[in-house]
């Protein structure tokens, strides 16, 4: 019992650093898109993480992927590698950080939701009906804010905390066999080949002509968003459960809010401060439901 408690404890401790890391990654993307393109930011970082993987793996030496693990990385790298950054790059051309903050505030239920159903169980009716209660307090944010009508932008963002909540509970699976910073360094270095293509074509002819704003946007989600805080998240959904230390995601979209109106200057608007308070009394709702195998 000690020791289970003792993992929770440590569980908890690199949730809230894996958190931490994460919620300045919309104000930074926003920094980033200000003036480089979506597609060079959403892809990009990818690449210029998997150079820091390369290193971590030949200097500790990481696990090699067998079989099956394979498949299960790129699935995750799907999710986090690709989808959520390129889809929430797209998104923040368009909307403020602030925004997006209350949208990904979904992003708990979701991975709570992928996480029960990858590891076999049902849950229970009251989960099902936060989920739904949550999702439409999402839905009717983003179309009131969209002057009475979905904006491209939502949708972005509605796929991208998708592409992420499926990456976080598989990612957590695998993290269990691999270790967290492997998972994360694998996941990255098989998706750089594909994608480096890309990013060269988006990339800006002359990186000179770019703020340093921008290109700190761009550093620090390539360096912290897409792999040093996947070491601490992956490590405490792991050792805590995704369940567990997944709630510790209630708190990103206020200190992602936060972080857009110190760093940015981004206005909170009170019905934006509602909803994601609505959000999170559903998540917490559906986390104490009961789930039966």
């Amino acid at each position: 019992m000690t020791s289970q408690a003792s993992e929770l404890t440590r569980g908890y401790w690199f949730g809230c650093a894996g958190i931490l890391g994460f919620s300045l990654t919309l104000p930074a993307t926003r920094l980033a898109v200000a003036e480089l393109d979506p597609v060079f930011v959403g892809l990009g970082r990818a690449v210029a993480a998997s150079l820091l993987a390369a290193l971590a793996l030949w200097w500790r030496g990481g696990r090699l992927p067998k079989g099956s693990q394979w498949l299960r990385l790129a699935a995750t790298a799907g999710g986090v590698v690709i989808g959520f950054p390129l889809l929430s790059a797209l998104a923040l051309r368009q909307v403020s950080a602030v925004h997006g903050a209350v949208v990904v505030g979904l992003t708990p239920l979701l991975t709570a939701g992928f996480g029960v159903l990858l590891s076999g169980e049902r849950p229970a009716w009251r989960f099902w009906l936060a989920t739904a209660l949550g999702s439409t307090a999402i839905l009717v944010f983003v179309y009131l804010s969209g002057a009475a009508g979905l904006q491209q932008a939502d949708l972005y963002l509605l796929a991208a905390i998708a592409c992420a909540a499926y990456g976080y509970a598989e990612g957590a699976r695998l993290a269990k066999q691999l270790g967290a910073w492997q998972t994360i360094s694998w996941a990255l270095l098989i998706t750089a080949p594909l994608l480096l293509p890309w990013v060269v074509e988006a990339a800006p002819p002359r990186f000179e002509q770019v703020t340093c704003r921008s290109l700190l946007g761009f550093a620090y989600v390539s360096v912290v968003s897409m792999y040093l805080a996947f070491f601490a998240w992956y490590r405490g959904l792991a050792l805590g459960g995704t369940a567990r230390i997944g709630q510790l995601q209630l708190l990103q979209p206020f200190l992602s809010m936060a972080a857009g109106s110190v760093l940015i200057g981004e206005s909170v608007e009170i019905e934006q401060l509602a909803t994601a308070s609505v959000v999170v009394a559903c998540v917490l709702a559906g986390r104490k439901s009961p789930n039966q195998r």
